[in-house]
C-alpha cells in the first residue's frame, strides 16, 4: 500500500501570524494568475482540539488582501473572531483538515488547473510525473514519482462535496492534491509554508502539460 499523505507534526501558530501570512500568500497567488476576481480560499490551522482555523473571507480581491479580512471559524463553520462571513467552502478546507491532519489547505483557480480538469474528467485523474519539480511534493525523491489528482465533480452543495472528498482520502491516501471539474485545485500541508510549495508544485505542473500540448 502506498504511504498515506497524512501530516502528524502540529505546529502551533496564533490567528494573527495565520492572517497575515494567509493574506500575504494570497497576494503571491494573485500575481501568478492563480486567483483572480473573488476566487480562491485559503485556510490555517489556528487551534486542534477543537479545531479553529483562519480562512479567508468570502467575496474579497486577492490581489489586495487585508489580514483584517481573515476570519476564524470553529468546527461547525461559526465565526468566532473577525467580522465577515467565511469563505462559502469552508467545509471542504474544515473536511480535509480533519482527514489529513493538515495544519494549512489553499485553493486555487487556474486557468491550467481548470482546463486539466476539464479534459482530464473522463478517465478521473490528471497524470503528472517524470519532472524534477516532483521533488517538491512531500515525501517525493525522485522525478520518477507519479502523481495523479484526481478530479470530482463539482458542486453548490458544500457538505455534500465535503464528504466526497473525505471518501476520496480516505480511498487514496498518497494524493497530495485534488481537482474539481472545471473549477480548480485543493492542496494542503503541514503548515502554510509547505501548503504554499505544493501549489507552486501542481500549478507548475499542470502548466507544462498545458504549454507542451501534453494534454
Amino acid at each position: 500500500m502506498p504511504p498515506i499523505n497524512r501530516v502528524e507534526k502540529r505546529p502551533r501558530v496564533s490567528f494573527q501570524t495565520a492572517a497575515r501570512e494567509i493574506a500575504e500568500i494570497a497576494k503571491g497567488f494573485y500575481s501568478r494568475g492563480w486567483v483572480f476576481g473573488t476566487s480562491g480560499n485559503l485556510s490555517a490551522v489556528v487551534r486542534w482540539s477543537p479545531v479553529h482555523l483562519a480562512i479567508t473571507a468570502s467575496g474579497f480581491d486577492k490581489g489586495s488582501l487585508r489580514a483584517s479580512r481573515i476570519v476564524q471559524i470553529d468546527a461547525q463553520e461559526r465565526v468566532v473572531r473577525g467580522k465577515y462571513k467565511p469563505s462559502a467552502e469552508a467545509a471542504i478546507h474544515l473536511a480535509i483538515v480533519q482527514a489529513r491532519g493538515a495544519g494549512a489547505v489553499f485553493h486555487t483557480h487556474s486557468a491550467c488547473g481548470t482546463i486539466l480538469s476539464e479534459r482530464h474528467a473522463s478517465q478521473g485523474n490528471v497524470e503528472l510525473g517524470g519532472y524534477e519539480m516532483m521533488k517538491g511534493l512531500e515525501g517525493v525523491h525522485t522525478h520518477e514519482h507519479i502523481e495523479r489528482l484526481p478530479i470530482l465533480e463539482n458542486s453548490q452543495n458544500m457538505k455534500e462535496l465535503a464528504a466526497r472528498i473525505v471518501d476520496l482520502l480516505e480511498n487514496q491516501p498518497e494524493i497530495h492534491g485534488l481537482l474539481l471539474r472545471k473549477h480548480g485545485l485543493y492542496t494542503w500541508g503541514a503548515t502554510m509554508r509547505q501548503a504554499k510549495r505544493h501549489v507552486e508544485i501542481l500549478e507548475f505542473l499542470m502548466e507544462v502539460l498545458v504549454r507542451s500540448g501534453s494534454t
